[in-house]
């Protein structure tokens, strides 16, 4: 079976925690992403994703400007994160039982990549 680093997305796009929310949603338009990693401020900090669906829910609709409101305030952190040597099974029940529709894959005290549900279901497929 496939594991975590066989699926992941490498070349990840990264987003500052104190840039705004109209930034984050015009840097995923102009990379093509759905989601950025929002890096950690040092070494012992925890890493920090914001989605399309963060910008969506919980700036767009509640009425707020995306101009004002900055990433941090939406963002989920800390992430729920997969090991590399984790297999697709696995992977695709820790998705499942925690409501994740991704999740960075660390190793080597670093982010590696990213893997998604619709990775896991091209895996199978």
């Amino acid at each position: 079976m496939p594991k975590a680093k066989d699926l992941m997305t490498t070349g990840l796009v990264t987003i500052d925690g104190m840039a705004s929310a109209l930034d984050a949603a015009k840097l995923m338009g102009k990379e093509g992403v759905r989601a950025l990693i929002v890096d950690r401020r040092d070494q012992d900090d925890a890493y920090g994703i914001v989605t399309q669906r963060d910008i969506v829910y919980k700036v767009v609709a509640k009425g707020a400007d995306p101009a004002t409101v900055k990433v941090h305030e939406v963002m989920s952190k800390p992430l729920v994160v997969v090991n590399p040597d984790l297999d697709i099974r696995f992977v695709a029940r820790l998705m499942a039982n925690c409501g994740l529709s991704r999740a960075p894959v660390i190793g080597e005290g670093r982010m590696l990549g990213i893997v998604s549900v619709s990775d896991v279901l091209k895996a199978i497929a």
